[in-house]
């Protein structure tokens, strides 16, 4: 997701999932190309498994970016057909490649030509007034012809005229019974499901129907929704993490990110929702939004707030 799933947002998640396949915020082959690739590929090890998501639609441009993703050590190389932006359409890719299948395909055989590690496709069901039946079955059929075996899909369409990126995300309906279809009638592809998925009990229910679940907004704004994946889907015999554990991983990440360099901010905001429901939790996010941005700023921060939520410093009064 644009500015959420950076690499300590990724970092933060890999402290409470070990299992879980990571993806990186859509990056734009200009940006791999043309900028610094050292700030776009760079990645803890400890994130591994990792996808890297490209935005583009040039055939020679994403080749040359798969390229790159295998040679940082990526485990896959993800192409977006399912961002809605106005930024994106203007730069022929995204949701609107939805109306290009033809060329997602050349895409998918080009970069998969190229590398040696997955060419995946996240997309959506289709694009203002095409028939998804058709729409999606068509995009899945082209590519998996050119070599892509997964396909995640977001269980709605999007609507590039007449909504904003926020609204798509809401306002088009739901269709997961179209996603359950696609993965009946294409059996011996991996398709992944997306969209409004909020709980581990609704991932367990999709996976009676698919082969895995995409969770996005959720696991940014309650990252600890993912603690128990690795015990409930992997087969993992550990307990899961706590939240004062994950918190204390992270503080350590966190020194040793502001001795090189970054500001406290870019790194608090990823973990503000660690606390989601717990008691007191305003308090923690308080402090983080009040103080994360002084200058000079550094993981005391974090520790004061998680003090003042368990009422450790005096005077802390619940809300």
């Amino acid at each position: 997701m644009l500015d959420c799933t950076d690499r300590h947002e990724r970092f933060l998640l890999r402290l409470i999932s070990r299992k879980a396949v990571l993806y990186t915020e859509m990056i734009t082959t200009g940006a791999l190309l043309f900028g610094d690739k050292q700030r776009f590929l760079q990645f803890n090890e400890q994130e591994h498994p990792i996808a890297l998501q490209l935005g583009g639609s040039d055939v020679d441009a994403m080749s040359k970016c798969a390229e790159l993703a295998q040679q940082w050590h990526y485990d896959e190389v993800n192409i977006n057909v399912g961002c809605p932006s106005d930024r994106v359409q203007s730069g022929s890719f995204g949701a609107c490649l939805m109306q290009q299948p033809g060329l997602v395909a050349d895409n998918v055989r080009a970069m998969q030509s190229a590398v040696d590690i997955p060419v995946t496709i996240k997309c959506r069901i289709g694009v203002d007034e095409q028939e998804p039946r058709d729409a999606l079955w068509q995009l899945v059929e082209e590519s998996a012809s050119a070599g892509c075996r997964v396909f995640l899909v977001h269980a709605r369409k999007a609507w590039l005229k007449g909504l904003s990126p926020k609204a798509n995300r809401d306002v088009p309906p739901l269709d997961y019974e179209l996603v359950y279809q696609l993965k009946q009638d294409f059996p011996e592809l991996e398709i992944v499901i997306n969209g409004g998925i909020n709980t581990l009990d609704e991932c367990e229910k999709h996976l009676q129907q698919v082969d895995g679940v995409m969770m996005g907004r959720e696991a940014y704004s309650n990252p600890f929704v993912m603690a128990d994946v690795d015990r409930r889907f992997y087969g993992q015999e550990l307990a899961s993490p706590s939240r004062e554990s994950v918190l204390r991983g992270y503080i350590d990440y966190a020194d040793q990110q502001l001795k090189n360099g970054a500001r406290l901010n870019q790194l608090s905001r990823h973990a503000v929702g660690l606390f989601h429901g717990e008691p007191r939790s305003r308090l923690w996010r308080r402090h983080i939004s009040q103080n994360a941005h002084l200058p000079g700023s550094d993981t005391q921060v974090m520790e004061h707030a998680y003090a003042a939520m368990l009422g450790v410093e005096s005077g802390v009064q619940p809300d």
